[in-house]
């Protein structure tokens, strides 16, 4: 008798996926909220910058009347770990389009004390009741297909240490901005790859707080090697993304005094722009 075919893995949905449940909160208080920052979404020992801007987001677009970020800045004060962690948020104005809040989390020290890790401004509106209009001279990143382009599964580990996020993501980088991995990088600045999450979750706009952040860094394929943490992260979230895997492409034009510029835009599979971010970042010079 032949053996019965597998079954296919069911896709996640939004809002029930591992994303979901390790950037959920539990409000305390109004404008308080607890959470326990899952180990998961470590790079080296450090819990990555866009995972915790997602739970700020989630917990801001609870805060305030508004559901979608528009734009977000946050500032990494400290390097946040795995484990509990308090979300403070205060609403700042709120308007018929726009609303304004600001977030802090917290954790605590080995003496008990409270720590502020990260610290963010945003302003949240409705990204459905956005005109249609678009007018643009910006073009999705030519990026081969899937098929031809390799997962950190494919190759070695990115820097010492762990890697735990790349097990919940679906990256598929594209073989021109590979040379760092071969032990040439380009000295270009250039990161491109397809993106989505490991359970087959469709984006959404938080998780593209989470996609800008993702990808190995730029500085990689500049020659640097090791960890490059975040100093301040600005996102813009221009549209709801379409069902479908995401393409980021991130530039560095410029390296100097030890930290770089990275700027993101993130496409649809509609090819849209849904995302753009900029951040500054600390390299660790030999």
């Amino acid at each position: 008798m032949p053996e019965a075919a597998t079954a296919p893995a069911a896709r996640a949905s939004i809002g029930d996926s591992e994303f979901d449940r390790d950037t959920a909160l539990t409000r305390r208080a109004p404008g308080v909220y607890d959470i326990d920052l899952s180990a998961g979404w470590t790079i080296i020992s450090a819990v990555n910058g866009g995972y915790l801007l997602a739970v700020l987001g989630r917990a801001l677009a609870d805060a305030l009347p508004h559901a979608d970020p528009f734009t977000i800045s946050a500032h990494y004060l400290t390097a946040s770990q795995p484990g509990p962690a308090v979300v403070r948020t205060d609403v700042v104005r709120t308007g018929r389009t726009l609303s304004t809040g600001q977030a802090s989390l917290f954790q605590y020290d080995d003496e008990g004390r409270e720590v502020e890790r990260i610290r963010v401004l945003a302003s949240y509106g409705d990204l459905d009741a956005l005109p249609d209009d678009v007018r643009t001279s910006a073009r999705p990143p030519a990026i081969p297909p899937m098929e031809h382009c390799f997962g950190p599964e494919d190759g070695p580990t990115p820097v010492d240490g762990s890697s735990a996020i790349t097990e919940r993501l679906m990256l598929k980088l594209d073989p021109s901005t590979l040379g760092w991995a071969l032990g040439q990088p380009s000295g270009k600045g250039e990161m491109r790859a397809w993106f989505g999450l490991k359970d087959g979750r469709d984006p959404d706009p938080l998780s593209l707080l989470l996609a800008v952040d993702a990808l190995p860094p730029t500085a990689f394929e500049l020659g640097v090697k090791g960890w490059v943490p975040t100093v301040e992260l600005t996102v813009h979230v221009r549209c709801r993304p379409a069902p479908g895997p995401l393409r980021v492409s991130i530039a560095t034009r410029n390296l100097a005094g030890g930290f770089l510029e990275e700027d993101a835009e993130v496409w649809d599979s509609a090819d849209r722009l849904v995302a753009q971010s900029r951040q500054l970042a600390r390299v660790r010079l030999a």
